[in-house]
């Protein structure tokens, strides 16, 4: 279904069953698991799908090292089952990746030896391979640019690792598989409320500037570190539930970990666990996490977060990455639900809340890209029951994700388009020229604007080039650099003008800006 055919829904549709606002990993989910019970779902998304926090992960599928550190064992059950069932249901999204800690004290070898293991046994039949001991020879072949100094072994163990912006729109696509409909760039401005009662939303289309009149049985507030925006529409001046952190991460060139294993550093100075990941021919170090008293829908890195990674980095890699060497830097806010006072974010709880108001909104907060499935189960079962809707059961734990392929190597370079690879390659012999590069330094072709414009629903430069493909992420000068090829592609696709070019080129460009370092 095309954006247009959906817009004209929200005429056709006097009454939705199940309205989600927020399009990123969790409202994907609220939205995928409604449809897939056959609930008629709308979801409203401000900006383009996953453009928030969920475009900005380390990019792993895991139960979670340090919740097991911390004592978490339910949430780590609880995640490790979902990273098992997602990398059965999207195995061209998500894949097994080994993660090595370098040892460099006697008693890191059984102390984290024995933890993994644990890790391993929670994870059950669903696990990704065991965990073992290393030695300082076979650490070197699997991280060789690890510092040698005092380097005693290593232990591997297996998490999931994954694309995040490209799982947010494979789920979107998911769900208008199965009859939803999902707009981007349409804002929620406020609830439409009867007898006190939340019966709908106001909406914006931010390219037109139409307002809508949108009723629902249900409205539930995904809105991740906005929830309490949300939730001030319905109730003005009620207590904020979210305490939101910031988490960096810096993009370097793959020779800083050129194996095909990660690396897992188990205590920083602030007591996170910080990680140092291949990923799309580059490598992710990160991450911070820093406590915020105000949210923005564009966090900046701060200085002292890139030195803390700089400066970390350079303690576990034999070549210390310099702040000239990075391609990329970005900032992500994490909607943690607040604890008691005076309790760090990094110690807070990544386990998901729901809350219903006394007006019937439904808000589910916290949480995490690994267990986003079991939050939307756990949401629309809640919300069936607030607006009275038909007891369903859920499907999604066996649903195939939009793209399924049971061997991801068949779509070839289009891998992380799944059974959309045929699409690819058809487009690619009607105009041989989409074949070509946005830009030297970026792995992706022409033909994935045009794909995502025609059949993914990116509406703007940013759409395209920071989560269509991942250009910004991975080399941000590039891709500034490709905006008004881009641009103009695009342009011939969506019918705009020249100036509509400018425009884009001009506000992606300021975009840039706050990836580049220094």
């Amino acid at each position: 279904m095309t954006r247009e055919e959906m817009l004209q829904q929200l005429d056709a549709v006097s009454c939705w069953d199940l309205l989600v606002i927020g399009g990123g990993a969790t409202g994907l989910g609220v939205a995928l698991e409604g449809a897939s019970r056959g609930y008629r779902t709308l979801l409203l998304e401000r900006g383009d799908f996953g453009s928030g926090t969920s475009s900005r992960s380390t990019k792993l599928i895991h139960g979670g090292v340090r919740y097991l550190r911390q004592g978490n064992l339910t949430l780590v059950l609880e995640a490790l089952h979902e990273r098992g069932i997602l990398i059965r249901n999207a195995p061209h999204l998500v894949h097994n990746q080994s993660f090595v800690v370098p040892l460099y004290d006697w008693w890191e070898g059984p102390f984290y030896g024995i933890g993994l293991k644990l890790y391993d046994t929670l994870a059950g039949k669903l696990g990704l391979g065991p965990s073992r001991l290393l030695s300082r020879e076979e650490t070197l072949r699997h991280i060789p640019t690890v510092e040698t100094t005092g380097l005693r072994g290593g232990v591997i163990y297996h998490d999931g690792q994954f694309d995040d912006a490209r799982l947010a729109i494979a789920l979107a696509l998911s769900c208008a598989d199965l009859g939803g409909v999902h707009l981007n760039h349409l804002r929620a401005t406020g609830l439409v409320k009867s007898g006190g009662i939340v019966r709908g939303v106001m909406a914006i289309e931010e390219e037109s500037g139409q307002a809508y009149e949108i009723r629902a049985k249900v409205v539930v507030n995904a809105t991740g570190p906005f929830s309490d925006e949300i939730r001030h529409m319905d109730e003005p001046g009620t207590k904020a539930i979210i305490a939101p952190s910031q988490g960096v991460h810096l993009v370097l060139p793959r020779e800083f970990l050129p194996g095909d294993s990660a690396i897992m550093v188990p205590h920083t100075d602030d007591g996170r666990i910080l990680f140092a990941v291949p990923w799309h021919g580059r490598v992710i170090v990160g991450t911070t996490d820093t406590a915020l008293e105000q949210v923005a829908p564009e966090p900046r890195p701060l200085p002292e977060e890139v030195r803390f990674l700089l400066d970390h980095a350079a303690r576990y890699l034999s070549r210390h990455p310099q702040e000239a060497d990075i391609l990329s830097v970005f900032a992500g806010l994490r909607p943690l639900v607040k604890g008691d006072g005076g309790v760090d974010t990094a110690s807070l709880s990544r386990d998901h809340t729901l809350l219903i108001s006394a007006s019937g909104l439904v808000t589910i907060a916290g949480g995490k890209w690994t267990t986003y499935r079991k939050m939307g189960e756990d949401t629309v079962t809640a919300a069936a029951r607030v607006a009275g809707l038909e007891e369903r059961p859920s499907r999604t734990a066996g649903l195939p994700i939009h793209g399924f392929l049971t061997q991801p190597a068949m779509a070839a370079e289009w891998q992380l388009y799944g059974s959309d690879a045929a699409g690819l390659e058809e487009l690619c012999r009607e105009q041989p020229a989409l074949r070509e590069l946005l830009h030297p330094r970026l792995p992706y072709k022409l033909a994935e604007v045009v794909w995502g414009v025609r059949h993914e629903w990116a509406r703007t430069l940013e759409d395209v080039l920071a989560r269509r493909t991942r250009a910004l992420i991975l080399d941000a000068r590039a891709a500034m650099e490709a905006a008004p090829a881009v641009a103009a592609l695009m342009a011939a696709e969506l019918g705009r003008d020249s100036a509509w070019q400018s425009a884009q080129v001009t506000g992606f460009t300021s975009l840039v800006h706050g990836y580049l370092w220094p």
